[in-house]
């Protein structure tokens, strides 16, 4: 029988649970362990593939379509571990279900309630990870203890421990120890708070986790331990981690975490092996160089709105020894203030993904400015379609060529929905979402970072590159270099005549690790590096197309 870990959070939201969820999953896993991991999200949305990045940051896309929260980025970046649209239910995705179940008479008749119907639900939920081939399932409950929309969750995970048997369950609780200066001391009441609520829904930790800015002094971890109804070595000090946050792991690792969970399921593991990852971690300490890389995007005042993108520019300088520097700047700006002056000074650009017409003027000056003055560009998805709207229009010289997207009557539609996706009225109905194959071009940059004819890459997108322009496209410099395996749908485009110049329309940042950066983004660092090292970063643009090669 698969066992069960469940991490909550209390005092204040963003403790890290998703972090600290991934690096149990990633220490179990490298003790031979078999694990899956998956989160709840109590807000009512059926999923996040509609909210603002503002409001929920980055939507992490699966292989199989999935749109899911952005800690299943964590939990992949960290473990081998499979994820499927099993991973995460939101409140809205539970009772839909429910609602659905009710409608086709599922219930027979019977007065549909919280519990035992949403309860059963989402230990339902639950149980689909725990196959036989899983030693133990992770599950993160997302939001605050004490918050109203999580109270179904918290008590369907104290039933499952009835259900399958308390020996079988483990409760982790994420909480905060807040140091006060003007009393120059650590605050435990906010622990003791925290474990109080859990404990009235009935759920008794059996490890507590405590973020902290400072050490945990002994008396407080032993005060903790005391009115917390914890083992004095179950508390664990988690303090803040300026440096990386890959460090997580070898955190719990010096607290034994992987130890407690281990003894406490009675688990066959073999002992830990992580020079890997602390090999990793010496690279991020000791760069061998330093690249600026400027992020031109919509959201980039929410972190979190970007976040697979940054780690995987992170990913890709632990591969080349690099301290990547990363400027975000607002698309909006650029129209302000110019491209030459905001991507003064800069290695790379990199135009990410996005919806709507807000800041298109900016991407597309930023795109221009680094293809006229040969800095290395990397552009995904919306940042693809972009760099095709900019080709087209100073290079192709096809005056107001644009996307459908942002002009419905353009003389030049560039990019374009395709026929089939028209009629669809559901929001995300009109999406390509999910892994789909794609076949490169030898010789490319594209097919010289992969080393293979045939890869595989997820999608988030409505439009595409219009079959009906490819050619004059083409006749105009830019390359095609990666199609759809039937030809049909242009994935990878490249300027040959440039340092680097590459976008994809899918989006890779979802297939990067620490331990092994995805080809295009290290490429991508490789090339910014040999542009900084080169002292062309005030180099003045020599032609008003494709650069040429130096």
């Amino acid at each position: 029988m698969a066992k069960h870990i469940f991490v909550t959070g209390g005092v204040v939201s963003s403790l890290g649970k998703g972090l600290t969820c991934a690096s149990i999953g990633m220490l179990l896993e490298r003790r031979g362990i078999r694990v899956r991991l998956q989160k709840f999200d109590p807000y009512i949305n059926v999923d996040p593939g509609t909210m603002s990045p503002y409001q929920h940051g980055e939507v992490y896309v699966l292989d199989d379509g999935t749109e899911t929260d952005l800690d299943l980025g964590h939990y992949e970046r960290f473990t081998n571990a499979p994820l499927t649209k099993d991973c995460n239910f939101t409140t809205g995705k539970i009772y839909l279900s429910v609602i659905e179940k009710e409608r086709r008479g599922d219930y027979r008749g019977r007065t549909v309630q919280v519990i035992p119907h949403v309860t059963n639900e989402i230990k339902q939920a639950i149980l689909k990870l725990a196959t036989p081939d899983v030693d133990v399932v992770i599950t993160e409950i997302g939001g605050t203890v004490g918050d109203i929309e999580g109270a179904p969750f918290l008590e369907a995970i104290r039933q499952f421990a009835l259900d399958v048997g308390k020996h079988n369950c483990m409760y982790i609780h994420l909480t905060l120890v807040p140091y006060l200066k003007a009393a120059r001391e650590s605050k435990t009441k906010p622990t003791q708070h925290s474990v109080g609520e859990l404990r009235k829904i009935g759920i008794q930790p059996d490890v507590l986790i405590c973020r902290t800015e400072r050490e945990l002094a002994p008396g407080d971890a032993e005060k903790i331990a005391q009115f917390c109804n914890v083992e004095y070595r179950a508390v664990i000090e988690e303090r803040d981690k300026e440096f990386s946050i890959y460090e997580v792991p070898l955190s719990l690792v010096n607290n034994k975490l992987d130890e407690l969970v281990v003894e406490k399921f009675h688990l066959d593991a073999k002992p830990l092996v992580i020079d890997d990852w602390k090999d990793m971690l010496e690279r991020i300490r000791k760069p061998a160089h330093d690249v600026t890389i400027a992020v031109v995007g919509k959201y980039v005042r929410h972190h979190d709105a970007y976040k697979s993108i940054y780690e995987s520019l992170d990913h890709a300088g632990i591969d080349r020894h690099c301290r990547v520097r990363i400027v975000k700047i607002e698309a909006e700006t650029i129209e302000r203030e110019g491209a030459e002056k905001a991507l003064s000074n800069v290695d790379g650009v990199l135009v990410p993904g996005g919806f709507d017409e807000r800041g298109i003027p900016g991407k597309i000056a930023a795109i221009r400015h680094a293809r006229e003055h040969g800095i290395p560009f990397f552009g995904i998805c919306l940042g693809l379609q972009c760099a095709v709207v900019e080709f087209a229009r100073h290079v192709a010289q096809l005056d107001g060529a644009n996307s459908t997207e942002f002009d419905k009557n353009t003389p030049h539609p560039v990019v374009a929905m395709l026929d089939e996706q028209r009629n669809v009225t559901m929001l995300g109905g009109t999406m390509r979402l999910g892994a789909y194959e794609c076949v490169l071009t030898p010789g490319s940059r594209a097919h010289t970072a992969f080393g293979q004819d045939r890869i595989s890459e997820r999608h988030r997108h409505r439009y595409e590159v219009n079959n009906a322009y490819r050619e004059r496209l083409i006749a105009a410099g830019m390359a095609i270099t990666g199609t759809s395996p039937d030809g049909k749908l242009v994935e990878v485009i490249e300027v040959p005549n440039h340092p680097w110049f590459v976008a994809v329309q899918s989006h890779p940042e979802f297939k990067s690790k620490p331990t092994a950066a995805h080809p295009l983004f290290r490429d991508f660092i490789a090339a910014a590096i040999i542009h900084s090292e080169s002292g062309k970063r005030s180099e003045t643009p020599r032609s008003r197309t494709a650069v040429s090669a130096s």
